[in-house]
């Protein structure tokens, strides 16, 4: 099974400052949109945990799924979570937008 690269967005906002909000992004390889959410989801619970937990936070899963960090404070809304492939506005695949000038 060819599995894609995913970009999941969740909102996110600092539950003390109710004016401070932005988008938590993770990325990995899923098979489908909701699984990229439910795997996002899993390795949002697992830096949370180990976070408070005292320990370091897990990165680097075989599917390339990880976090590099978590905010104490800040609540993701991932009802409102939304998932598509990811495109590397790096690669040298990426469809010309017209914008290139040699």
């Amino acid at each position: 099974m060819h599995l894609r690269i995913y970009e999941v967005d969740v909102p996110i906002h600092d539950t003390n400052h109710p004016d401070r909000h932005g988008v938590h992004v993770f990325t990995g390889q899923a098979d489908s949109r909701s699984a990229a959410v439910r795997i996002a989801h899993e390795v949002y619970d697992a830096a949370r945990a180990a976070r408070e937990a005292g320990l370091e936070i897990p990165h680097d899963r075989p599917d390339g799924w990880g976090a590099c960090g978590y905010r104490p404070g800040w609540e993701l809304n991932w009802k409102a979570a939304t998932a598509g492939q990811w495109n590397n506005p790096y690669s040298w695949t990426r469809a010309d937008d017209g914008d290139f000038d040699l």
